[in-house]
């Protein structure tokens, strides 16, 4: 299953995760000491070399986490992150406060207006002046990204995993150069070579 990890610090894996299912209701449940067995570091991540001087990174509900340890080696790195945060309403606004302690240009977008910019992460970009983007969230958000933005960029799929080992083919997305695997060539991807069905 998609769960969202934020950070990495040493042997500390930070995951963030809304409940669900039964899956992730267990999770909410589980006491201090408890131990999961679990696959993550599956695929490939973003590269940074990419990003230029002024990257903007796109987060849409529970892809936001993803973007806090992004946000937080490009800011290291020296460079003028801005981030953008989607969501449907002001109550599930999560991790805004802690993007603008990195330093990040934060802004907040709600589907019915109820907090920051009424619209979609794509009604942000519109305006913003970026060089490149990252992004993660709902295969509908990616898709309007992809369309909506000015430069390339990179987009973290999030997809139910039948395996996670690639022998599956069960979490796979259309390509320039045939189906890749999410939990193996993904889960991020250029935009470039992403062929969307619709």
């Amino acid at each position: 299953r998609p769960i969202s990890v934020c950070e990495v610090s040493g042997d500390v894996l930070t995951i963030v995760y809304k409940v669900v299912g039964s899956g992730t209701e267990q999770m909410s449940k589980m006491a201090s000491g408890e131990k999961l067995d679990i696959l993550t570091g599956l695929g490939n991540g973003y590269n940074l070399d990419l990003a230029g001087e002024k990257p903007v990174l796109l987060g849409g509900g529970v892809g936001v986490p993803p973007m806090y340890n992004l946000a937080k080696k490009l800011v290291a790195e020296g460079r003028e992150v801005k981030v953008i945060l989607g969501f449907n309403t002001a109550s599930e606004v999560f991790y805004e406060n802690e993007f603008k302690a990195l330093g990040c240009d934060v802004l907040v977008t709600t589907v019915d207006g109820s907090y920051g910019t009424k619209g979609f992460v794509t009604t942000a970009l519109e305006t913003m002046d970026y060089t490149y983007f990252y992004t993660c969230g709902p295969e509908p958000m990616l898709k309007a990204v992809h369309k909506a933005s000015k430069t390339s960029g990179q987009m973290s799929f999030e997809e139910r995993m039948g395996c996670g080992f690639g022998a599956c083919m069960g979490c796979s997305c259309k390509t320039i150069t045939g189906y890749k695997r999410i939990c193996k060539e993904g889960p991020v991807m250029k935009k470039e070579e992403i062929l969307w069905e619709d």
